[in-house]
C-alpha cells in the first residue's frame, strides 16, 4: 500500500507483545478495523502506522497509544466508536519526587483499587495507571469529567470532596437526558 499518512509511535517494550497479541491477532485485527498497515520494531519499541485516510489512522494511533498507557486491547478498541476519546494524564506534573509520584499514584489507584472502581462508576469511564499517566477511555462527555475529578486527586483534593462533586455531574447529566427526551 503506497500511504499518504504515517505516524510513528514509541510505544514501551513490555506492550509491544499485547499490541501484537496472540500470533499477531490484535494487529491484524487493528490493522482490518481501521485499513491501516503497522509496522512493529519491537527492538526500538517503535511502531509505525501508514494509511490513506487521515481519520482512521488517526484512530489507530489512539488505539496503540491506549494500549501503550496500559489498556487492554478491547478496552482500546472503544476508541473505534465516534463517541469516545482518550484521554492521557501526566502524573509528573504534579509530582516534585519519585516518593511524590508513587503517592500520586496510589491516591488515584485507592486502597486495593477503590478509588479507581469509584471514579470509573461515577464516570462510565475505563482508567488505566501506567508509567507516570493516568489514561482515560470513555464517551466524550464522561472523559472532561473523569480528567477533572483525576486531575483534583492528583492536586490534593479528598477522595470524599472529587466523588461529591462527580455524583453531582451524573445528576446533572441525567436531568438533562431525561429533559431531551421529552
Amino acid at each position: 500500500m503506497a500511504s499518504e499518512f504515517v505516524y510513528q509511535l514509541r510505544v514501551p517494550k513490555d506492550r509491544i507483545a499485547v499490541i501484537i497479541g496472540t500470533d499477531g491477532q490484535t494487529k491484524r485485527e487493528l490493522e482490518r478495523q481501521t485499513k491501516t498497515d503497522l509496522t512493529i520494531d519491537s527492538q526500538e519499541g517503535m511502531v509505525s502506522i501508514e494509511g490513506n485516510d487521515a481519520i482512521t489512522l488517526y484512530t489507530a494511533r489512539e488505539i496503540i497509544r491506549a494500549i501503550s498507557r496500559g489498556f487492554n486491547p478491547d478496552i482500546a478498541k472503544l476508541l473505534l466508536r465516534q463517541d469516545y476519546g482518550l484521554e492521557i494524564v501526566p502524573i509528573n506534573e504534579y509530582a516534585k519526587t519519585q516518593n511524590d509520584l508513587i503517592r500520586l499514584k496510589g491516591r488515584v489507584i485507592g486502597e486495593e483499587g477503590k478509588g479507581r472502581r469509584t471514579i470509573e462508576e461515577l464516570t462510565g469511564c475505563t482508567i488505566s495507571v501506567y508509567g507516570k499517566t493516568v489514561g482515560i477511555i470513555a464517551e466524550f462527555d464522561a472523559l472532561t469529567n473523569a480528567r477533572r475529578a483525576i486531575e483534583s486527586l492528583l492536586s490534593g483534593s479528598t477522595h470524599a470532596s472529587v466523588y461529591k462533586w462527580l455524583e453531582q455531574r451524573r445528576r446533572e447529566m441525567r436531568q438533562k437526558q431525561a429533559a431531551e427526551r421529552f
